[in-house]
């Protein structure tokens, strides 16, 4: 009896693990307080001057939320000033900005042969944005600089989150992801710095996996929600490979611009394909003859959402494919990590209750397949619930 009672618990602490990322994924809009990339469009407009154009969300940064370590508002302490500044009409948020721009020239912000001091230009909040919804400002910052100048590099503050650096007014512009904390390359303002195929390749490979783990909620339960189906890797293999081909065509479709259906299509039907395959893993055990098909149609889906992610970020023209695939391939890596992670943590689980003494009548409950039964069907069932709430949010709220 003891022995059961610590298998139970064993089980209980695999699905606890697992259930707690569906519960802070629940918890509050799964849009409505998603972090976004900074887009910051670079210009030396004359000799003497260097802007910066960015389209951020400058709540975010003000509250003081670390956007290297979170993807959504409400799951930080800082979450409570942010809706407050969120509040905030575009006269009064725009009181706030020269501490934030104080704060990223002491970073600096931009350094020729020594650091560029950056100024207010213009600053376009929106008005009439729902207070539930990011609001995304236009803020253009302008720093004099040496006529004779040659290279300048961007640094991105600790905490800043993902910023995509694009250079205009050039032949064969740079175009850089950084993380917070990191610095461009010193980029020719004449310009010719273009990444390379390799170059772009390999940028876009974090953008496709960041937007998994952790950013990924949806993704993520869409993923576990094949995952548990089956014990047996054919069936998981079936239908990650349609899940992939079919994301693959509308990523590529979308990001090209011949397709094009509103988030506010998108989104739901997303939510709704977590809750069909999490419900369905309830009554089947096995992988039935439809469910392939029926993953690819949601692959469609889901690759539209990828899409309208990578157009925040935007590709780079002379290198659009190989950042296109590069994207694609970290977007399979994050995936393929997250079943990873779910096959180890049940793995261990059986593993350490094998390890017990057990009884003949009782080691019968610790095969794979039982202890998988036990935890799919509740982990399932969670991940239905949740897939629910997510649908009728995103159609009613």
């Amino acid at each position: 009896m003891a022995n059961t009672l610590r298998i139970l618990l064993i089980k209980l602490a695999f699905l606890g693990l697992l259930s707690t990322h569906a519960l802070v994924a629940s918890s509050g809009s799964a849009v409505a307080h998603e972090l976004v990339p900074t887009i910051v469009d670079m210009e030396r407009t004359d000799d003497e001057t260097l802007t910066l154009s960015m389209r951020v969300n400058i709540e975010a940064f003000l509250s003081g939320i670390d956007l290297d370590a979170v993807a959504d508002t409400d799951e930080v302490a800082e979450g409570a000033d942010y809706d407050s500044l969120r509040a905030l009409s575009a006269e009064a948020l725009r009181e706030r900005l020269p501490d934030l721009v104080a704060a990223w020239n002491a970073v600096p912000l931009a350094e020729t042969d020594g650091p560029l001091t950056f100024a207010i230009d213009t600053v376009e909040i929106p008005e009439g944005v729902d207070p539930e919804l990011a609001r995304i400002s236009i803020l253009t910052l302008a720093a004099p600089m040496d006529p004779a100048a040659t290279t300048v590099t961007v640094n991105w503050p600790d905490g800043g989150g993902a910023m995509v650096l694009r250079q205009q007014g050039v032949d064969a512009p740079y175009t850089g992801y950084l993380a917070g904390g990191e610095s461009s390359i010193a980029v020719n303002l004449a310009g010719g710095d273009a990444q390379d195929a390799g170059g772009a390749f390999l940028s876009y490979i974090p953008v496709g996996f960041d937007h998994i783990l952790p950013k990924g909620l949806d993704h993520i339960l869409f993923v576990l929600g094949l995952f548990f189906l089956s014990t047996r890797w054919r069936p998981l293999l079936f239908q990650v490979t349609a899940f992939t081909l079919a994301h693959t065509v509308t990523l590529a479709l979308g990001a090209l611009g011949l397709v094009n259906v509103p988030g506010s299509i998108v989104e739901p039907l997303i939510a709704a394909s977590i809750v069909y395959v999490a419900v369905e893993n309830v009554f089947h055990k096995g992988l039935s003859r439809w469910r392939p098909a029926v993953i690819f149609g949601f692959g469609l889906l889901h690759g539209l959402g990828f899409a309208s992610v990578l157009a925040e970020f935007g590709l780079p023209e002379d290198q659009f494919i190989p950042a296109l695939i590069g994207f694609n391939v970290g977007v399979e890596l994050g995936q393929l990590t997250v079943i990873a992670l779910a096959a180890l943590l049940l793995f261990i689980s059986v593993r350490l209750a094998r390890r017990m003494d057990l009884d003949p009548a009782e080691a019968a409950a610790t095969t794979y397949p039982v202890m998988f039964r036990s935890v799919s069907v509740p982990a399932s069932l969670l991940i239905a619930a949740v897939g629910a709430w997510w649908t009728i949010e995103r159609v009613f709220f």
